[in-house]
């Protein structure tokens, strides 16, 4: 048993215009929920899983950044194990796209760009990996199916990082918002909804079907975290792709 899906809300993330202080901690908030968690280490294992063998930097695309941590995390791992890579960060959002430009200012692994992730200006196969993390519940309808079509089209390889619509999950983000998220209005309100509109491992996998996207896997982990990944065939030399 699990909630029912909530359709047809908005979270207040999603707003063209935020108080700005708020906005910052709110997205703060989104970064430590994913390193608490389990999904920063869910994500690298995945990354790890896909890196191509080459001497080339590995390029990978994450899409609605946020905040930019999930790039600067991927970064510093990459040089702790000495692979090269660069990554590009986009955000639909304008105020989120500034908080992420000014936290990843500096790094040289990095590029922020405006981005939208149902129509993104990247030609067929321009990454190896796209990263979407968080996301994919914010849109509804088709366009879900749709952000995924645009992520298979742009990378090689995606990986999509989402909550599983689950009692514990949902009960954790009521008990968060009345404590920890308590001062804040966005993830107040946004922290509880946003397990009401994720997925449960079945409803994710149709989402691949549906963007036509073949042997995508969703993986379960730790503190109730789904993971779907894709591979398009014979993209690593030797292997076959699912």
């Amino acid at each position: 048993m699990r909630p029912a899906r909530v359709t047809g809300a908005t979270e207040r993330m999603d707003s063209p215009v935020l108080p700005e202080p708020v906005l910052r901690a709110s997205l703060g908030h989104i970064a430590a929920v994913n390193s608490w968690l389990g999904g920063r280490r869910a994500l690298l294992h995945h990354l790890a899983a896909l890196w191509p063998d080459s001497p080339e930097p590995v390029t990978i695309l994450d899409v609605g950044t946020g905040n930019g941590e999930i790039p600067r995390t991927i970064a510093r791992w990459a040089r702790r194990n000495r692979r090269l890579v660069h990554i590009v960060a986009c955000d639909v959002h304008v105020q989120t796209l500034a908080i992420a430009r000014e936290r990843c200012a500096g790094d040289p692994d990095i590029s922020v760009a405006p981005g939208n992730a149902l129509e993104l200006d990247h030609a067929d196969n321009a990454f190896d990996i796209a990263l979407l993390t968080l996301t994919l519940h914010h849109f509804e309808g088709d366009d879900q199916a749709r952000a995924l079509r645009e992520l298979f089209r742009v990378a090689r390889a995606i990986v999509v990082s989402e909550l599983e619509r689950s009692w514990p999950n949902y009960l954790g983000a009521r008990l968060l918002a009345a404590t920890v998220w308590r001062n804040n209005e966005i993830t107040r309100h946004d922290g509880p909804l946003s397990v009401l509109r994720a997925f449960s491992p079945r409803e994710l996998h149709d989402l691949a079907v549906a963007a036509g996207i073949t042997g995508a896997k969703v993986f379960r982990h730790p503190f109730q975290r789904l993971v779907l990944r894709a591979e398009r065939a014979a993209s690593r030399e030797g292997e076959t792709r699912a």
